[in-house]
């Protein structure tokens, strides 16, 4: 069974996945946050800092209007040397969606069927998967985007069982999911709300035949995730972790968030900048520290790194009883 980690915009940057790789295992497979395929022909710098040099872990993902923009990006990809490009169906922001990309186009089932068909007319392309929700502004839909899906050699296909007005915050729609997996001959993965190994096995047992689960919050969440899905931990075994290896998980996780500061102090302009990505991934990770609501409130509000070092200190503190592991910035 594969776990990947999900795209996350502006989150999961190739810093991010870099130093994550160097303090966690478990995750098989990792996808860029979306590259714009346009009438340019080419990626931005920023945007090929995503995917150079060479990693073998990494799947592109590529979002496009059109299929010829896909069509230039994926023999671009291939060229630096990747089997697999995925295509982004399920970004629900509005400033994607009024643009018809990401989930915008679901919502045009005949535009998706006209944009695929274009896609895959090309003979000369790398195996090419989709990331999507089940419809746009009803579940139903699931059912008449399974079969557009079905009609075409895409590799994979990760289903997000929402629609784009979900967001994510409704719950997910199994329904929905069954209704468009039973339409797709290739392999279906499943992405959304695996925030423990609990959750990982309601999945795998209701779905007995997925291979590929893609996890993004619950990885921010709690990065030892993975870990413990491939450990196979039930309940009994998790309370067992959490009586004897919390204090280590965390220290894990202190370790990790110290290289992170220090990883994006080398690229970014200036301390302002690296406090506001840190409390991207703090809002996230927050929920593994869940006696420490005060600090983190003041880590929502600091604005200099002295803060930032002793606000998450006392944090760390906190969840190993008492016992402090230092962490700089």
């Amino acid at each position: 069974m594969m776990i990947s980690f999900a795209p996350m915009e502006g989150v999961t940057t190739a810093t991010f996945r870099r130093v994550y790789k160097e303090h966690f295992t478990g995750v098989d497979r990792y996808y860029t946050p979306f590259l714009a395929a346009t009438q340019t022909g080419c990626f931005k710098k920023r945007e090929t800092r995503e995917y150079t040099p060479f990693d073998p872990l990494l799947v592109p993902q590529v979002m496009a209007a059109k299929a010829e923009h896909v069509i230039w990006a994926a023999r671009l990809l291939a060229d630096a040397g990747y089997e697999e490009v995925n295509l982004n169906l399920g970004c629900p922001a509005a400033t994607v969606v009024t643009k018809k990309k990401g989930s915008g186009m679901l919502a045009d089932p005949d535009l998706l069927d006209r944009f695929l068909d274009g896609i895959f007319r090309e003979q000369d392309l790398p195996k090419l998967s989709v990331k999507t929700r089940i419809g746009f502004a009803d579940p139903g839909e699931a059912e008449r985007l399974g079969e557009i899906y079905g009609k075409y050699p895409i590799s994979e296909v990760i289903i997000h069982p929402r629609v784009r007005e979900d967001f994510y915050n409704r719950p997910l729609s199994l329904q929905g999911f069954e209704a468009m997996k039973k339409h797709l001959p290739c392999p279906v993965a499943f992405n959304g709300d695996i925030r423990t190994v609990e959750d990982a096995g309601k999945i795998l047992t209701a779905y007995p035949d997925t291979e590929h689960l893609m996890i993004g919050r619950g990885l921010l969440a709690d990065p030892l995730l993975a870990e413990k899905i491939k450990a196979g931990e039930g309940q009994k075994a998790e309370e067992e972790r959490k009586a004897e290896g919390a204090a280590e998980d965390k220290n894990r996780i202190r370790d990790f968030v110290t290289d992170l500061w220090d990883a994006y102090s080398e690229i970014l302009s200036g301390e302002r900048d690296v406090l506001f990505k840190m409390k991207e991934i703090w809002f996230h990770l927050g929920s593994s520290f869940p006696d420490c609501e005060k600090q983190l409130d003041k880590l929502k509000k600091c604005r200099t790194a002295a803060d930032y070092r002793g606000i998450t200190e006392t944090m760390f503190r906190q969840s190993q009883g008492g016992v402090l592991y230092s962490c700089h910035v």
